[in-house]
């Protein structure tokens, strides 16, 4: 088999994951959290790639270098964390050079029959990229960490019947601490963030003033996440954060605005301007016009006259 044929590891446990690293059984079944410096194992060809059907969440002490964010890259040397979903593929990276930290792994049986089972995916972040990771300040590092030092406890305390609801609650605040944390950093890194405010707006004009709809339809959510050099749901949130609306709502005001010039300033009729727009059913169009403008754009051209 050639290198470039080789497949990842799949790990479905967490202790099968333990022995690749070769680090001592860990104390639950279902979670563990490891120190980075526990690692005795050479880890070279598993930082090539390897899938973990587990949560992942890593913090780590430093993040020393460049990391990306829109088109620009920036520096940063703070220390922040990082989210992985199951079944996502994970490799190092010139920017991972530095491996203190920590990662707290947990598998999917140890929160499924509670709420935070069925409410996890509204965390977006563990489908954000490794260059948007979320970077802390001393105090939310102190809090991160304690919360890190109540798992580290509760493991090492005999496990009863109550041991895995306090698990379960302090992954909870883990989480809800870094959905404040990442609102936060999106108004703090305000430079990087207006950037990308900026540039989707170039897009979206350039998509609607430019005919570039009549040929491709109207932009989806992923299309413009990936001129933007985001992932979809990091601009979402962030988007809202700044501006209460998400990436669609975004798309739709821009579609409005154009239509209204259209619908003011041209001739054409509802059904050209809606094909123009990248619609393939003028009543499509009329629905979403209505809907926002509570008017149909026949309505809201016969209020020019």
């Amino acid at each position: 088999m050639k290198p470039a044929d080789r497949q990842p590891p799949v790990f479905n446990s967490i202790s099968a994951l333990h022995r690749a690293l070769g680090l001592p059984k860990p104390l639950h079944p279902l979670i563990s959290l490891v120190d980075y410096s526990n690692i005795k194992a050479e880890t070279t060809e598993l930082e090539k790639g390897m899938i973990f059907n587990f949560y992942k969440v890593s913090y780590k002490q430093h993040f020393t270098g460049k990391v990306k964010y829109g088109q620009n890259e920036y520096d940063f040397d703070e220390g922040g964390l990082s989210f992985v979903a199951p079944h996502q593929l994970i490799a190092a990276t010139d920017k991972d050079g530095d491996y203190s930290g920590y990662t707290l792994l947990f598998h999917p049986d140890l929160i499924a029959q509670y709420p935070l089972g069925k409410n996890i995916q509204r965390y977006n972040f563990f489908s954000y990229s490794v260059a948007e990771a979320l970077y802390l300040s001393e105090k939310e590092k102190n809090v991160i960490i304690g919360i890190f030092k109540n798992i580290t406890m509760e493991l090492e305390s005999a496990i009863d019947q109550h041991s895995q609801e306090v698990l379960v609650s302090q992954i909870e605040l883990l989480l809800n601490y870094s959905k404040r944390y990442y609102s936060r950093q999106f108004i703090t890194r305000q430079a990087a963030s207006n950037e990308l405010l900026i540039n989707l707006e170039a897009l979206l004009s350039n998509y609607f003033d430019t005919g570039k709809t009549l040929t491709t339809g109207l932009p989806t959510v992923q299309q413009l996440a990936d001129q933007l050099h985001v992932t979809p749901h990091y601009l979402g949130d962030m988007l809202r954060t700044l501006t209460g609306q998400n990436t669609r709502q975004h798309i739709h005001n821009k579609l409005i605005e154009k239509a209204k010039q259209m619908l003011s300033g041209t001739t054409l009729s509802v059904a050209e301007i809606a094909f123009t727009l990248g619609f393939e059913h003028p009543q499509s169009f009329n629905k979403i016009f209505k809907r926002k403008t509570s008017l149909s754009p026949l309505e809201f051209r016969q209020s020019f006259n």
